[in-house]
Order: C-alpha cells, then sequence, then structure tokens
C-alpha cells in the first residue's frame, strides 16, 4: 500500500516511462497481428487495456479522469496509441495531485467488490500494468520486435553492452 503520494509518483513514472519504450518500440504492422488464441489479446488490445484501466479504475476510487471509452476499438497506430497514453498519465497525475494527499490514501472504496484503500488501489494500479506489459513483451518477441529491459536489461540491449544474454 502506498502511504505517500510522492512514493506513487515515483514508482508510476518509471513503470510509465518503461511502457512508453514498449509502446515505442512497436509498429503500425505489427499492431495488425491478430489474437493468436480465443482467449488472449491482440497487442494493439493490450496497450488499449493499459490505456484505459486507470480511468476506469480510478473512477471507481472518486476519481473521474480523461475518458478513455474501453469498448471501443483499440486505435490502429502506434502514434495514436502513444498520444492517448501520455494523456492519460499526464490527466492521472494531475488529478492524483489536485484531488488527494497522503492521508486521502487510507480512504477506502468498493473495488470491485472488495474493499480497497485508495493506497492500495494505486499499487494495483501499478502491478496491473506491468502484468499487462509483461504479455505485451512476449507478443512483441514473437512479431520479431525489439523488447526494451525494465529490471535489467533486454538481449538486444546485453548485446550491446557486448555482454552474454542472461537467458
Amino acid at each position: 500500500m502506498y502511504h505517500s503520494l510522492e512514493d506513487f509518483f515515483k514508482d508510476w513514472a518509471y513503470e510509465a516511462e518503461s511502457t512508453l519504450k514498449f509502446i515505442n518500440n512497436l509498429s503500425d504492422e505489427a499492431l495488425k497481428i491478430p489474437k493468436s488464441h480465443e482467449k488472449m489479446r491482440a497487442m494493439k488490445q493490450i496497450v488499449w487495456h493499459i490505456i484505459a484501466t486507470p480511468s476506469e479504475m480510478l473512477g471507481l476510487a472518486g476519481l473521474h479522469l480523461f475518458e478513455v471509452d474501453y469498448n471501443a476499438p483499440a486505435p490502429e497506430s502506434v502514434a495514436t496509441l502513444k498520444e492517448m497514453y501520455e494523456k492519460t498519465n499526464e490527466n492521472l497525475i494531475e488529478n492524483i495531485k489536485k484531488n488527494w494527499n497522503d492521508e486521502t490514501l487510507k480512504t477506502s472504496d468498493n473495488m470491485y467488490g472488495e474493499i480497497w484503500a485508495k493506497g492500495d488501489t494505486l499499487k494495483y494500479m501499478i502491478f496491473h500494468q506491468i502484468h499487462h506489459r509483461g504479455q505485451l513483451s512476449v507478443l512483441m518477441r514473437q512479431a520479431g520486435l525489439q523488447v526494451s529491459g525494465v529490471y535489467g536489461p533486454s538481449n538486444e540491449e546485453w548485446a550491446a553492452m557486448n555482454a552474454p544474454a542472461m537467458i
């Protein structure tokens, strides 16, 4: 659970930057790749889900962010996805700073049939992004796209350092 907004903003900045690196490594062609299994999302659907979830999740916690129509078809271009991701993040930070403080993080909301402190909601929102970025990394690898390192170098980054990849 987050007990200070400053701690959340620090973690969110790192995770958002990491996700943006993934989005930047996508291509419009790769976004056209269909899902490979009926119970999976395609790459563009995963990115769209990452973009839409903060508005939906924080809406349940009482914040009204830049609205992303979760049920709308995912945009077809990397540029549009990137723009929407950046706009969502900017709006998220602005709204949290304007409407919440460290004490607010202790208050609770009904979230998906459970009671979560707002500090937990922020934690789960970060975990959610990490989870789906992991799914995206697998699909990107399968599509032959470069994957950025997040908590350590990717294979390509190891190679750029003239070091053996840690597979």
